[in-house]
């Protein structure tokens, strides 16, 4: 199976290595000490808290792997390489919403960043996707689940 690259900031790099070393040592150290303690009840056949130890164990060990696999196909983006004539991964884009006449702000980012708090979307995402490669006062066509939505690129900025 061919693996797909994983675009990623470095900021969102190093936030993928941050949670893995937690992950690796802490949460596994704390997981280790409530199995410990679980088996210290006794009979396993009805021990709900060393039941939950070893779930909590594999969701960790599970998630350490995707961490892993993320990390292991990590393309950072170069900053230095990005430019503003076209959308690209790592851009913040300022859109206007035509039918409503309303100013939208998004920045670009891989799968793994969103953060819709933030207004960071995926380019996977359908606007991402629209936009991207788009230059200044471009109106793109976004397929939304309501319909078409057009929007107008007003600026691109790193």
């Amino acid at each position: 199976m061919e693996e797909k690259e994983v675009l990623l900031t470095q900021e969102g790099y190093d936030k993928l290595e941050q949670e893995l070393e937690n992950l690796r040592t802490t949460k596994r150290a704390e997981i280790a000490e409530r199995i410990k303690i679980a088996l210290g009840y006794g009979d396993l056949s009805e021990n709900s808290e060393y039941d939950e130890a070893k779930n909590a164990q594999a969701e960790n060990e599970t998630k350490i792997a995707e961490l892993e696999n993320k990390i292991r196909y990590a393309k950072i983006i170069d900053e230095s390489e990005i430019d503003t004539k076209t959308v690209q991964v790592g851009n913040t884009v300022k859109l206007l919403d035509i039918e409503f006449d309303e100013e939208v702000s998004y920045t670009i980012v891989g799968s793994t960043e969103v953060d819709l708090a933030q207004n960071k979307i995926s380019n996977e995402s359908p606007i991402g996707m629209a936009i991207l490669g788009a230059k200044k006062n471009q109106i793109v066509n976004v397929q939304a689940p309501a319909g078409v939505v057009q929007y107008k690129v007003l600026s691109i900025t790193k």
